[in-house]
This record gives structure tokens, C-alpha cells and sequence, in this order.
């Protein structure tokens, strides 16, 4: 449509709605990753140059840490391709029973902390283990083996989405062709499915590689001896307190992370340009057979992922795991690491961040539509490039940037605003994409309809855009808050001894021996998750989606 010449109210407004977002952006994520940068090239003497750098050279735990990661990502990936593939498969393409369990399950491992899944193993596969005392044995989770299968439970659901999404976008009619032709259903798998899958194969490959060597719940609990860059950035820093090396480091995990995110837009450009319109999914249909065999795959890789988060659950309602299995509620009575109160912290600063961000996200996605040219193009990237940024980095980095009490913004430091933003930006990129997808689906004729009748910016916000996305709203609310209350690698480094959350007790009950009481929390964490989940689930049951968050 034309725009028509704004009142000067009005272009003042529109100004304000791109301007406060993209100040906060700059504030809280541009200026910070600024000063890692810097910080890793500020020298031990306060001379400026690269000894950080050449340091790290002489650190073997680094180089050891390194490896162990490559290893360990490149193992978690080939392994969750082929498990998402078969889930994904099977609730896409055949008529197996139990979809809804399996969905139901997915979506577990996101309403916990990821050490939770290393927590249930050592319940299962540790050494005082349930399986241990049923056959009389110690296994050794601990290490690469109990690490490997966290992650992969751990990426299973991010990888499952994207390519339940890559087979929703194939064309029937290509199958259709190929049985006219004669083609049999293998033959149709090789030559269309699979090729067809590439690009959704090649972005959840470097989701999960991503998610896997930037993951520090998982590591820190069940990785035992196996040190990875996660948990080298952390020993670094809190325990060597060596910030300049481990400012490199974090550089050093940028770059996997980077090249995850520009091969993933490739991949999702690629995509973009297959299929048409008018493309409908396949059909699938009946065979007994393979449903029967997807449905017993399927059901079982889900049995596996509830039966580790449901032993977290019932650990913390056992006297003495493995040993005295009788039921009590001594273990939710914690006063030690704070007790409580970083449960209602984590609440204070997850609601904050759902509050502030949807705010930011909302009035980012409504200027830049309005905007054009390269500043439409480089605000964009800037709102885009927090996803390239692992939760340690972007916390490490806000100690360098906040914690600086000649800044003006240091007091913000140790406070709850400045843990919200921190686990706001952490995931602004998901937030974003959202709300500018929900943003498309407004029709443009009420936009012209309000404009025509003499409506200003103020009435396009009020009388169309927040009613039209009052379900998007919702949904990035609620994202916000759901991974704010779980997350750990982001707030690892800005918690202090009057202000932690719920994550990192999880985290030190864990490490001072407390392990039911760890589970205990954990349930309390995944309660109140849960809660949010199933509230959204209602509000949103009867009213079109608007958008999905990755």
C-alpha cells in the first residue's frame, strides 16, 4: 500500500518504537560481546596485545577440552539424526498410534534445566544407580558415555521439529507421479524423501552439533573427568580467574556456533526455494507393518526420555536412593544453597524478562516493517545475531561489560534487570522471528482501513496490531519465560551469594553431594514450567497459532 505522510506525533512514536528496542540491543548484547573482544586482548601486565592469545597455546587442557568437544558434538549429531528421523518419520508419514505420547514426551526435556537429564541417569546408570543395584554391578555413567546420551536426549526435541517441518513442506503429487511410474516405496524414499530432506537434515545437524558443545548443565554434572569447552570457559574463569583466556576461549566457541547459524540461513534460503504454494503434504497410509515397527521405534525412544525425567521426579520422594525406596518429603525441606529463594528469584526474573522482551520484541518487529533499505537490513542482522552467541559467552560477557564500577551501568550489576536481559537476549533471536512471522499474518487491508480513517500509529497499535497478535504475544511470553526459568550456561557467571535462581541451585546442590535434593528442585522447577505450558496450551486451544517457536 501507499503510505501516507505521518503527523509529526506520529513519526516521533515510530522513531520511539524502533529506537528503544534497538538501544537495549546495543546496551545489552552489541556493547558486551564488545567488551569479550577486548578483554581478550587486554594483558595480565594492563598492556594490550595478544598474550591471551599466545597463552592459550601453552593451556593443553584447552586444546584437550577442544577435542573432546569435536568428538563428542559430532557423535551427539550423527546419532540424534538418526533417532529424529525415525520420530520424525513416523508421526509425519505413517498411521503409527501414539503420536500425541510421543509429542507429549518431546517436549520434556524442554521444561527442565539440562542437567536434569544427567541427573537421571546417575539415578539410573550411576554407580549406586537402579540398575546397578537390580544386577549387582557399578557402571561408570560418568564421563563421555553418560555425557553422549544426555545430549542426545537433550537435542532430540529441537531436532525432531525441524524435520517434521522439512517433511511437511514435500509435495504429494511427486509421489503420486512416482507410483504411476511404477517406482516402489523404497525407491520413492531414495529419490524424492531423502533428497527432498537435505536442507532440513543439514540445519538440525548443526542445531544439535551446536546445542551440543555449547551445553554446560550436562557437562558440569555427569561429564566426571571429560572436560569440554563449556566447562573449561567456566574452570577458567571462576576457578583460575583467568578472564583473559577465558575470554579467548569463548571466542574459540563463537566460531562453531557462527558457522551453525550462516550454514542454517543458508539452508533455510535453499529450502524457501523448493516446493510451491500450492503443495500439499502426502497422505499417509495404513500398513500394519510399519506402523506396528515406527510405532514400537518411536514409543520406546519416548519411553526412554520419561522414564530419566520421571526417575528425577521420584527420586526426590525417596528416602535413600537406591537402597530405602520408602516415600517422604524430607528432601523438598532445603535450606542449604539459599533454600527457596532462587525458585521466587527465578520467577522475579523470568517474569521480568517475558514482560520486557515481548515489550521490545513487539515494538522492534512493528518498526522494522515500516522500515527499508540497508538500515531495515542492518537492524535485522543485529536482531538476529544473538542466536549465534552460547549462553556462556553472552553471560561472560555482561561480567566484563557490567562489572565495571567506573561504567554508568554498573549498577545494574548483581540485580535482578540485569539477570532478565541477560536470559531475555540470550534468546532473542527465537522471540524475534516469531513475532515478525505473526506480524506478516496481519492483513494489511485493516492496516489501510485504520489509515484511511484518519488512524495514527498509536490506533495501529492499539486497534489492529495487539488484538491481531494477542496469541503471538502469548506464545513469546511464554517462551521467554519457560527457557528463563530453565536456563544455566547464560546466568552461570552473573549469580551472587544474595541473588541466585533456581538452575544454578539445582546445579550446587548437585555438587555438594544433596543429589535427591537436586532432584526435589528440579521437580519444583519442572512444576512450575509445566504450569506455564499447560496455561498457554488453554489460552491459545481454541484460536488460530500464529506462529511456532523453534
Amino acid at each position: 500500500m501507499t503510505a501516507l505522510p505521518l503527523a509529526a506525533p506520529d513519526r516521533w512514536l515510530l522513531r520511539a518504537c524502533l529506537w528503544l528496542p534497538l538501544t537495549a540491543l546495543l546496551l545489552f548484547f552489541a556493547v558486551p560481546m564488545g567488551f569479550v573482544a577486548w578483554r581478550s586482548l587486554m594483558q595480565d601486565d594492563g598492556g594490550i596485545g595478544f598474550a591471551n592469545y599466545v597463552a592459550l597455546l601453552d593451556t593443553p587442557g584447552v586444546w584437550q577440552a577442544t577435542q573432546n568437544s569435536l568428538v563428542l558434538g559430532l557423535a551427539t549429531t550423527a546419532i540424534t539424526l538418526l533417532l529424529a528421523f525415525v520420530l520424525a518419520y513416523g508421526m509425519e508419514r505413517t498411521c503409527m498410534r501414539g503420536r500425541r505420547l510421543v509429542a507429549a514426551a518431546l517436549t520434556l526435556p524442554m521444561l527442565a534445566p539440562s542437567l536434569v537429564l544427567g541427573l537421571g541417569l546417575i539415578f539410573i546408570l550411576g554407580r549406586n544407580g537402579i540398575v546397578g543395584k537390580l544386577l549387582d554391578i557399578r557402571p561408570d555413567i560418568y564421563g563421555f558415555s553418560g555425557l553422549l546420551i544426555a545430549d542426545v536426549l537433550y537435542a532430540l526435541p529441537q531436532a525432531v521439529l525441524i524435520l517434521r517441518a522439512a517433511l511437511r513442506c514435500a509435495d504429494a503429487r511427486q509421489y503420486e507421479a512416482a507410483e504411476v511410474l511404477g517406482a516402489t516405496p523404497w525407491r520413492q524414499f531414495r529419490d524424492i524423501t531423502l533428497p527432498a530432506m537435505r536442507y532440513g537434515l543439514l540445519s538440525a545437524a548443526f542445531v544439535v552439533f551446536t546445542v551440543t558443545i555449547t551445553d554446560f548443565g550436562n557437562a558440569v554434572v555427569i561429564g566426571g573427568d571429560f572436560a569440554v569447552l563449556a566447562t573449561e570457559i567456566y574452570n577458567q574463569v571462576s576457578g583460575q580467574m583467568r578472564f583473559g583466556i577465558g575470554a579467548v576461549v569463548g571466542l574459540l566457541l563463537l566460531l562453531p556456533a557462527a558457522l551453525s547459524v550462516w550454514i542454517e540461513r543458508v539452508a533455510a534460503q535453499r529450502r524457501a526455494g523448493i516446493g510451491a504454494e500450492s503443495a500439499r503434504p502426502p497422505e499417509p497410509q495404513p500398513s500394519h507393518r510399519r506402523d506396528g515397527v515406527y510405532a514400537l521405534l518411536c514409543l520406546g525412544i519416548a519411553g526412554a526420555i520419561c522414564a530419566v525425567v520421571a526417575t528425577v521426579i521420584v527420586a526426590g520422594f525417596i528416602r535413600l536412593w537406591p537402597y530405602r525406596l520408602d516415600l517422604t518429603f524430607k528432601h523438598y525441606d532445603i535450606t542449604v544453597s539459599g533454600g527457596y529463594a532462587s525458585l521466587w528469584a527465578s520467577l522475579a526474573v523470568s517474569l521480568l524478562a517475558a514482560a520486557v522482551g515481548t515489550g521490545l520484541l513487539f515494538l522492534l518487529a512493528f518498526s522494522l516493517r515500516r522500515l527499508s533499505g540497508w538500515p531495515a537490513r542492518a537492524a535485522t542482522l543485529l536482531a538476529t545475531l544473538p542466536v549465534g552467541v552460547p549462553g556462556l559467552v553472552l553471560g561472560l560477557a555482561y561480567v566484563f561489560a557490567f562489572n565495571e564500577p567506573s561504567l554508568p551501568w554498573a549498577a545494574l550489576y548483581g540485580g535482578v534487570f540485569l539477570l532478565a536481559m541477560c536470559n531475555f537476549y540470550h534468546y532473542h533471536t527465537q522471540g524475534y522471528v516469531t513475532m515478525a512471522t505473526g506480524l506478516r499474518t496481519v492483513p494489511t487491508q485493516l492496516e489501510e482501513a485504520v489509515t484511511v480513517l484518519g488512524g495514527g500509529v498509536g490506533r495501529l497499535l492499539a486497534d489492529v496490531h495487539l488484538p491481531a497478535l494477542r496469541v503471538t504475544l502469548l506464545a513469546v511470553a511464554a517462551f521467554l519465560f519457560m527457557r528463563s526459568m530453565v536456563t544455566l550456561s547464560a546466568v552461570i557467571f552473573l549469580v551472587t551469594p544474595e541473588l541466585s535462581l533456581s538452575a544454578v541451585t539445582v546445579m550446587r546442590l548437585d555438587e555438594a553431594g544433596f543429589t535427591s535434593q537436586a532432584a526435589a528442585f528440579s521437580t519444583c522447577i519442572m512444576a512450575v514450567v509445566g504450569t506455564v505450558a499447560l496455561l498457554l496450551h488453554r489460552l491459545t486451544a481454541d484460536r488460530p497459532a500464529r506462529a511456532i517457536i523453534k
